[in-house]
């Protein structure tokens, strides 16, 4: 794939197929729009529960928060209740969502066990009446995003993706895993080429994209029309536009350190900015981890940072521990 395509999700173009994945605590505001300045065809906001979006909790309103430079915008919303799933839709309609998106594949306890996320892999009728009341409470698109089945037993994503199309959804992206397998062994990017073959919906390979090479694997064995990164992007905003030059034929490398701490700093400020004080600071430590993951003496710097409830000291310990290499840069 030396070029690529644009993605049309019903009337909205997507320039690019490489799109930020949803991760709870992860893709808040700050950081995709990082992300977006690098070079991402789309970001989806972190899950919104449907009945706290409906409540209009403060979490949740904070987690469909964004910036105009990362329009268009698609908000993935979770829950096991059609009503409930319409009435978020509307809502975050009105708000200015472009785009809708169902989870249909978070694996984790706390939303299986509400017969929501992957665990509505189980039960397609009830998957099939949440995309329906969806579809018809909005004007905007609707997109669907599940895993491959919920064990390998019963592998029926390419039956769910026929399901959501003839509900009139237009895009579904497809975590190569069951929900079984939570985040263990390897994403099968050949069982997407299934959901493919299925639908005439674009579809989006996602799952274990770490580098430029994963992506054009992930798409070689899928043909999917575009690549989702997740993980891969922890602590590497820029991932997603060296993806996007790789697939362009292009090259691009990663930042300098000295841009490297100043993208941290920008995070680390816009977050103590979105969640306040105390919460930033926490939900900081796994993104600080992250980004100086593999410089010399990371490890005991994280023991220490992870410690440090003040910002103000935060921010000097991080200049503190990228000063070597700056200075080195420098000279």
């Amino acid at each position: 794939m030396d070029s690529f395509k644009p993605i049309s999700i019903g009337p909205v173009r997507i320039d690019a197929p490489v799109i930020l994945a949803p991760m709870t605590g992860v893709s808040d505001l700050p950081f995709r729009k990082i992300v977006k300045r690098f070079g991402a065809g789309l970001t989806v906001s972190e899950m919104i529960a449907s009945q706290a979006a409906i409540r209009e909790t403060r979490q949740s309103l904070q987690k469909a928060l964004w910036d105009p430079s990362e329009e268009p915008v698609s908000l993935q919303l979770a829950g096991c209740s059609p009503k409930e799933m319409a009435d978020a839709a509307r809502l975050n309609e009105q708000r200015g969502a472009a785009i809708i998106d169902i989870n249909m594949g978070c694996p984790v306890k706390k939303v299986v066990n509400g017969d929501a996320g992957s665990a509505l892999m189980r039960d397609l009728p009830l998957a099939a009446a949440i995309i329906e009341a969806t579809v018809k409470a909005v004007s905007v698109p609707v997109t669907v995003k599940m895993r491959m089945g919920w064990c390998h037993e019963s592998l029926n994503a390419p039956e769910l993706a026929r399901i959501a199309q003839d509900l009139g959804a237009q895009m579904i992206t497809v975590h190569g895993r069951t929900r079984n397998q939570m985040y263990k062994g390897s994403a099968d990017w050949s069982f997407v080429r299934k959901v493919k073959d299925a639908v005439t919906l674009p579809v989006i390979v996602n799952g274990d994209i770490n580098s430029r090479a994963d992506a054009r694997e992930a798409l070689a064995q899928s043909g999917a029309d575009g690549v989702m990164i997740g993980r891969g992007a922890y602590g590497r905003p820029w991932l997603l536009g060296q993806v996007l030059a790789d697939l362009a034929g292009g090259e691009r490398p990663d930042p300098s350190l000295d841009e490297q701490l100043a993208i941290i700093l920008e995070q680390y400020d816009a977050m103590q900015s979105l969640y306040g004080t105390v919460t930033g600071v926490n939900l900081a430590r796994k993104h600080i981890g992250w980004y100086t993951k593999g410089l010399h003496g990371s490890a005991e710097f994280r023991q220490k940072v992870n410690t440090q409830d003040d910002p103000r000291q935060v921010v000097q310990m991080l200049r503190e521990f990228y000063a070597p290499w700056l200075s080195r840069a420098a000279a």
